[in-house]
């Protein structure tokens, strides 16, 4: 029968739909096709098409930025979410509270070639990624001005990729998101009350249990979470505590790079290479060093739409339960990571 599973972190409750169960299979049809036609202004020369470049990997000494010869390349977003000029003018209107639309809006692109889906790089290339994610991160949190620096991806259309062309984008905001002070204040009251990480807690138990895990490596582990909003949602975790992903020491880059590729491998031969989300949850800035928060990566397959009464209730309905999804992830027969 149906079960209700509160999520041990911030309270969220989600209904597993037993009797909805759905099977890999029976998600087929949502599948990435890289096109590749018209033009792409994130593809090797065509530098001058986007906003002068702010990081870039792979040149050799001497080469002039915004030119060919790239690796990875970061570039602000054309169409910012917010401006990075000015200052934040903090003001009320009553009850109501305004300031100006201050941040960065950034893209991390992941490759030269547009053919390949962040999944086929190699684990080198990923690594460069997520280093990019790191400098990116270390130097805007110079800017007094910013609270927060949020990394996402949306990867295929349905996920809310405007472009095809692999590519991540990093948001700096003037205050931290109401959910990620959430987590954070959560972790913090079960800090208080335990003196132990919940994350550190969540990471030994899974560890042990297994049922949940899908993969995992000598510093991450990749689990199915036990009360997952959608099918197929998967956490990565570092299995010591760290509480912001900027100050990892380098070989956790390397790691982390392996174990993302096996899970985006795992989920493309699963599910028929699906669109995708991932967020990288980590410590607001100011907050970088504590025992309570646990930086981490949720991945969200986009398998199913959120409706009425997810919107009214805050629940959400999964019909694959997490046990299922980790066995199918796990068992799923893929080449090893190169």
């Amino acid at each position: 029968m149906p079960e209700l599973r509160k999520d041990p972190i911030v309270g969220r409750w989600v209904i597993i739909a037993t009797e909805r169960a759905k099977r890999p299979n029976d998600f087929a049809g949502q599948s990435v096709q890289i096109r590749g036609t018209g033009f792409c202004p994130f593809c090797e020369g065509n530098e001058s098409k986007t906003p002068p470049e702010v990081l870039a990997y792979g040149r050799n000494n001497g080469a002039a930025p915004n030119t060919p010869g790239w690796t990875v390349r970061v570039v602000p977003n054309k169409f910012p979410a917010l401006g990075i000029e000015g200052e934040l003018e903090r003001s009320g209107e009553g009850l109501f509270d305004r300031m100006n639309g201050i941040g960065a809006h950034e893209v991390i692109i992941e490759t030269t070639n547009h053919q390949l889906t962040l999944a086929q790089l190699s684990v080198r290339q990923i690594e460069e990624v997520l280093w990019a994610y790191r400098d990116r991160m270390l130097d805007l949190k110079n800017d007094k001005r910013f609270r927060y620096i949020l990394i996402f991806k949306n990867h295929g259309e349905a996920a809310g990729a405007s472009l095809e062309h692999t590519h991540s984008q990093l948001i700096a905001l003037p205050i931290v998101p109401r959910q990620v002070r959430e987590e954070v204040s959560s972790a913090h009251r079960y800090y208080q009350d335990k003196e132990r990480c919940i994350f550190c807690d969540m990471v030994r138990q899974e560890l042990a249990d297994g049922v949940r895990v899908i993969v995992d490596n000598e510093h991450f582990v990749a689990l199915a979470p036990y009360a997952p909003r959608f099918p197929f949602e998967t956490w990565i975790l570092p299995k010591q505590h760290l509480s912001a992903f900027e100050n990892a020491q380098s070989p956790l880059y390397h790691s982390l790079a392996r174990l993302l590729k096996e899970v985006l491998v795992r989920v493309d031969v699963v599910l028929d290479r699906p669109p995708y989300n991932y967020i990288l949850h980590t410590s607001p800035i100011g907050e970088e060093s504590n025992e309570h928060y646990h930086w981490h990566i949720e991945f969200m397959p986009k398998l199913t739409k959120v409706a009425g009464f997810e919107w009214g209730s805050g629940f959400y309905i999964n019909p694959t339960p997490p046990e299922e999804a980790a066995r199918f992830l796990r068992e799923a027969q893929v080449p090893a990571a190169d």
